[in-house]
């Protein structure tokens, strides 16, 4: 991509960040915003990109989520059913991308097309989506599979709005565009002049982090005006700095345990039944300082999460493993025919709450005689993609677009392309498959519901904590109000508190 796109894209990215009301004075000096994730390049089709990229303010979708949850119209009006597999979408009118042109139906076509095209998670929901331009606000959408609401597809992070260039690049549409990138490193980001309100927002200097830690020495040192993401063990101290604010806020995150069905020994159900039993999930929470043991897949404040607490009971996980022929050898092992019941764990770094949790996991599982090796990795994509894992420590947004399917049907749903866990259940897919005719929320919420119990028996995932995060400010971004997990870290209206 050329310095200019990468320059538009982090720009864009940077400018999703809110501090309350846009101020004029804001031209000048730029904002400083570190954080231990960056987008890993410009193509929006490519990994999690789109993700990324909305997340930092470069570009949006057709569809989105409020600051209440709620999903609201983004770069479109509204979207009709037409057929059974077909449907038509109006897009606001006077909308530009960031090159000046206008945002038409065409050249999002285009844009979508190359994403169904390259990027497995777009098919998640609906299968392969064809396009048709109607006209220049108008796109005619035909979908492989039924879909009974488009509108929480296209606010999945996958469908990024945007039109490819002619040297390969992409023009978004979001409050900031990238005015340089350096891969795995930073962004700088400069107001889009064609988005409504450039002239209220600031330049921003964005920078990754190794760690979660070297980021909060930063903050301190009043090299960051924003920290994002920071430490649970290292509140209390920051909360006595003068010069900063500590803000937390409850996310839709949910920290799971992915584990692995096409390993030798997690194979076995009684053996997933057991970790997820010996898992202390008050424990757990406690040790990052923030958020409460898990209910199931979702944040306990959506209306299709679980109502009760995931038990934890160790007496029964070791039944389960005497009955699966893992016993425990004289020194409290646990082991079958002579092999001992060792697994690996990874998590990853950029998720520094899994990282805490990580030895505490270890040592429950001591408990019942299992011994856990774990890997701190840079990439836990491409690992868990390879299945060199037992136990995978994974933080994920499960209703990011305020709809329950998504993140069953991307992760769980068998030979999904991010199906790490290696699930494959005719049963549960047939309940996922209920999704496709029913667009009533009680009655989503009733699949999701049935949806988890299964998961509940079979334990391709044990659902651990919904966390608690925080971010760091200083005096200049003082009224910032942090919402939408990581999935709106900066948004349009970026100002400045004084």
């Amino acid at each position: 991509m050329s310095s200019q796109i990468l320059s538009r894209l982090a720009a864009a990215w940077l400018a999703a960040i809110s501090v309350g009301a846009g101020n004029p004075a804001l031209a000048g000096e730029p904002l400083r915003v570190g954080a231990t994730y960056i987008t890993s390049g410009l193509d929006p089709a490519k990994g999690s990109n789109g993700w990324a990229l909305v997340s930092h303010g470069v570009g949006e979708n057709l569809f989105t989520v409020d600051k209440d949850g709620r999903l609201v119209p983004g770069l479109a009006e509204k979207a009709e059913r037409t057929g059974d597999l077909t449907w038509v979408v109006t897009l606001k009118s006077g909308r530009q991308f960031a090159d000046g042109t206008p945002v038409t139906a065409a050249a999002l076509a285009a844009g979508f097309e190359h994403t169904f095209a390259t990027n497995k998670a777009a098919l998640a929901t609906g299968g392969k989506l064809t396009f048709e331009a109607a006209d220049d606000l108008t796109l005619n959408i035909a979908t492989e599979k039924p879909v009974s609401f488009l509108q929480a597809l296209f606010a999945e992070w996958p469908l990024i709005a945007y039109k490819p260039a002619a040297d390969g690049t992409a023009v978004l549409t979001g409050p900031y565009r990238v005015a340089d990138f350096k891969a795995d490193t930073a962004l700088a980001l400069e107001p889009n002049t064609h988005f409504s309100g450039a002239d209220t927002r600031s330049p921003i200097d964005f920078r990754r982090f190794a760690d979660a830690q070297s980021m909060t020495l930063a903050l301190e040192a009043g090299e960051l005006d924003l920290a994002f993401g920071l430490p649970s063990e290292v509140v209390a101290r920051l909360k006595t700095n003068p010069d900063l604010t500590i803000k937390s806020f409850p996310v839709g995150y949910q920290y799971l345990a992915f584990l692995n069905a096409a390993r030798p020994i997690t194979s076995d159900i009684k053996v997933r039944q057991a970790l997820d039993l010996a898992f202390d999930r008050k424990e757990l929470a406690a040790a990052i300082n923030g958020g409460t043991p898990a209910t199931g897949a979702y944040a306990p404040y959506f209306p299709f999460a679980g109502k009760q607490e995931r038990p934890s009971d160790r007496a029964t996980a070791e039944a389960l493993l005497d009955e699966a022929g893992w016993t425990k050898d004289d020194a409290g092992n646990r082991q079958k025919n002579g092999t001992p019941l060792r697994l690996l764990a990874i998590t990853y770094p950029q998720r520094p709450d899994l990282v805490t949790m990580l030895p505490v996991a270890k040592a429950q599982l001591a408990r019942i005689g299992i011994t856990l090796d774990t890997q701190v990795v840079e990439n836990i994509q491409q690992v868990a993609a390879a299945g060199d894992f037992d136990i995978a420590l994974w933080a994920q947004h499960t209703a990011p677009n305020g709809d329950p399917a998504f993140f069953l049907n991307s992760m769980l749903r068998s030979g999904a392309s991010l199906n790490y866990a290696k699930y494959m259940s005719p049963d549960f897919d047939a309940i996922l498959d209920r999704f496709g005719s029913e667009g009533h929320g009680a009655k989503r919420s009733a699949i999701a519901l049935d949806a988890q119990a299964k998961l509940f028996a079979d334990v391709p995932a044990s659902f651990l904590v919904s966390p608690v995060w925080y971010v760091g400010v200083s005096k200049r971004l003082e009224n910032y109000e942090p919402w939408g997990s990581d999935y709106y870290v900066l948004r349009a209206d970026i100002g400045e508190a004084k």
